[in-house]
């Protein structure tokens, strides 16, 4: 698996309580620091935010 980018995750959401944006999955400690200082790289959870792909089904 290549390198994750959060923005293009399914996972990666925006909190309006808290006003940011925010990972969905419980994360333990060690992938949490790695998430907070954006060294998260080939992550396990990822999976591409493809809002097309219902479509693609339908056709």
């Amino acid at each position: 698996m290549g390198k994750s980018n959060c923005e293009c995750c399914i996972n990666y959401v925006y909190d309006e309580d808290y006003e940011c944006y925010e990972c969905l999955v419980n994360l333990d400690e060690d992938e949490m620091g790695k998430f907070l200082t954006s060294s998260f790289d080939n992550c396990p959870y990822f999976r591409l935010d493809d809002e097309y792909g219902i479509v693609r089904k339908q056709m």
